[in-house]
């Protein structure tokens, strides 16, 4: 039997307000609009800090978008165009300290998944140089969380235990606790949100002992498969 991780990219692997700063820039001038991009630079720097009116910076700059009456179709374009800057000097990206060794630690315990609402636009070209890329056995692109995230929890769970990781409990942990899949959330708002995180902290980092602890576990305990479909993908 062999456990999984299931980790999420974007405020989990992938750190820091570039990415979310360069979508508000594309935003704001496809819409010519300087008043936009002060106000989502704002809303990203609240955001970072767990004010909860945000899910996370994407949110944040897509609210101050929808109060500017920005169309559906600009914020889409503008989102595409901004993931072409990921993990350059336009968006910068960092990864959480001593990541490479905990991955190649914990995957002598655990199968390790990459599931992001994300296209794959960059992501590669970041987990590289964050070193995670060797270390996941499977990444998952645009699954379409939260029903998306469900599909993989459940095929992995035919195996044995699921933990899901992430900074969104809606959309990268509520769908595998359904399951019955443990859940860890991390970031800014995991010190005060009132849901039922399995484990939580404030950045992937602070839980390297706990994650490592779970996998162990989980790889000496009984199997227990979930009554669910399969997952129709390949990874």
């Amino acid at each position: 039997m062999l456990p999984t991780v299931v980790l999420d990219f974007d405020g989990t692997l992938a750190l820091g307000p570039g990415p979310a700063l360069a979508y508000a820039r594309r935003v704001a001038a496809a819409v010519a609009d300087p008043r936009l991009l002060v106000q989502a630079r704002t809303a990203v720097e609240r955001a970072a800090v767990g004010d909860e009116a945000f899910w996370d910076g994407y949110d944040a700059v897509r609210q101050v978008a929808l109060a500017h009456a920005v169309p559906e179709s600009v914020l889409t374009d503008a989102y595409l165009a901004s993931r072409d800057d990921l993990g350059t000097d336009a968006a910068p990206v960092s990864g959480p300290p001593g990541l490479a060794d905990f991955l190649a630690a914990l995957r002598s315990h655990a199968r390790l998944v990459l599931a992001t609402n994300a296209p794959p636009t960059g992501v590669e070209r970041v987990l590289d140089a964050i070193g995670a890329a060797p270390h996941l056995a499977e990444r998952h692109f645009a699954v379409g969380k939260p029903a998306g995230l469900a599909a993989v929890v459940a095929h992995h769970l035919t195996a044995g235990p699921v933990l899901s990781v992430g900074d969104v409990w809606a959309y990268d942990l509520e769908p595998a606790r359904a399951l019955g899949a443990d859940t860890a959330l991390v970031g800014p708002t995991a010190a005060h949100a009132a849901v039922p995180a399995t484990l939580r902290g404030p950045s992937l980092a602070a839980l390297y002992g706990d994650l490592h602890s779970w996998a162990a576990t989980a790889a000496e305990g009984p199997s227990a498969p979930a009554d669910v479909d399969p997952l129709d993908r390949k990874a």
